[in-house]
């Protein structure tokens, strides 16, 4: 996986008319990025506070899908799963309002194989398709500091580089699919991470050590991660638990991951087992929680040792 040559925004115009769909926790910020630099953005969510928010934030609203497409040059998702994204872009007055030309960039976390399989029944109607998935949280969303993983054609990814670089920093990670094949990967990782990272500490912890101080400590050696450096300092530490990713999102990208193992005959052991322990949490936690709600989990879950 490659970052985007800057040098080719030079040679790329900025789309004149952009729809974004799903004004959620981090559809919302990204969208208003749009606004900010000047791009007539049209935004559609579901949820009324969602369009008031962006409106709000001086953003045009449109009160229906096929009505905020409509005359767009690009489209944009940032919808829950892939589910969601197909019953928007295969519904008949969306797929009418669509116009030839116009380019939809799902970075929304969705499953590679059916974005392949969308991206060919959009290419039937003239419509080119991208995936453009992100990682970074909320917070990066508002200041521009994703990671923008985008699958597709070259010539395709250059024409709305644009767009992408409000977001974040791009980088190529081959043809259509593969971003969202590379982002569930990436969330396994993270998943993983995070829970052996709290097993850990939490051990550490009863044990007798400082939480803060095993990592500081850890974070000077080999053991550290996302988990470590970003996670427990800002989440779980100070008992927020509100990084703004949720815990059933984590777990839908991780069975995603887990799934594309199987089917190119790499199965993931670890990381099936890291999904049974994440599907575990899920079924005892809030509908709402946050993925880092994991380590409160654990701790919670811990018997005693014996004699205690």
């Amino acid at each position: 996986m490659s970052e985007t040559d800057t040098s080719e925004t030079a040679t790329s115009e900025t789309p004149g008319a952009v729809t974004f769909v799903g004004l959620g926790k981090m559809g919302l910020p990204m969208a208003t990025r749009l606004v900010g630099a000047g791009i007539r953005t049209v935004g559609f969510d579901v949820g009324p506070a969602a369009r008031k928010a962006f409106a709000a934030a001086g953003g045009a609203v449109a009160d229906s899908a096929p009505a905020a497409v409509a005359g767009a040059t690009a489209v944009i998702l940032m919808l829950p799963d892939s589910g969601i994204v197909e019953s928007v872009l295969d519904d008949p007055a969306v797929a009418a309002a669509l116009e030839p030309g116009v380019t939809v960039i799902d970075m929304s976390s969705s499953e590679p194989a059916r974005t392949r399989a969308l991206a060919e029944r959009l290419a039937a109607r003239g419509v080119v398709m991208i995936d453009a998935p992100v990682s970074g949280g909320v917070a990066r969303a508002v200041t521009g500091e994703l990671a923008v993983m985008v699958g597709g054609e070259d010539a395709d990814v250059r024409r709305v580089q644009p767009l992408l670089e409000r977001f974040g920093r791009i980088y190529r990670s081959g043809g259509v699919g593969s971003g969202h094949a590379v982002k569930a990967l990436n969330n396994l990782m993270s998943a993983t991470h995070l829970l052996v990272t709290s097993e850990a500490i939490l051990a550490g912890e009863r044990f007798g050590l400082d939480p803060a101080q095993v990592l500081e400590i850890v974070n000077a050696s080999s053991g550290r991660s996302g988990s470590t450096e970003n996670k427990w300092p800002r989440f779980v530490l100070p008992g927020t638990y509100d990084s703004g990713f949720g815990l059933r999102l984590m777990l839908k990208d991780m069975r995603i991951a887990v799934g594309l193992a199987e089917q190119v005959g790499m199965p993931s052991r670890l990381g099936a087992d890291a999904l049974a322990l994440w599907a575990r949490a899920a079924e005892e936690l809030p509908a709402d929680a946050d993925h880092t709600e994991i380590a409160r989990w654990l701790r919670k879950r811990a018997e005693p040792p014996a004699g205690v």
